[in-house]
């Protein structure tokens, strides 16, 4: 997998460059056709009365349609995490639409262990 980083209003250090890449190179484990994925993080405006906003978007280029996701937080790295979450929700939804036999299998699984053990279904 491609991970591209560009930051908007805000200065990318190597530090949050690397923390970014380690987080969103995790994703792979839970989807292996991951083609690319284009991260943005910056800041909102400085100019908050709450204080700073900072975001992280990403879109993840898979085979069918895209994800995209953007999260905004009060600190870089807690938009990040939240953003990596997020993603592995979508994949995970993701993966099941792409294969719909596989939610029907599990479903499957669990009447059958329901009806040995209680004799219900």
């Amino acid at each position: 997998m491609q991970i591209l980083i560009a930051g908007k209003k805000f200065g990318l250090t190597e530090a949050i460059k690397s923390y970014a890449e380690t987080k969103i190179g995790k994703l792979d484990k839970f989807y292996k056709k991951i083609i690319r994925a284009d991260l943005t993080l910056g800041m909102n405006s400085s100019h908050h009365l709450k204080g700073k906003k900072y975001f992280a978007e990403c879109k993840l280029e898979i085979p069918g349609k895209d994800l995209f996701v953007e999260i905004e937080e009060d600190d870089i790295y807690k938009a990040i995490d939240e953003l990596e979450k997020e993603l592995k929700n979508r994949i995970k939804k993701q993966k099941v639409k792409q294969n719909p036999g596989r939610e029907n299998k599990h479903i499957r699984k669990i009447r059958r262990e329901a009806k040995e053990d209680s004799g219900i279904f």
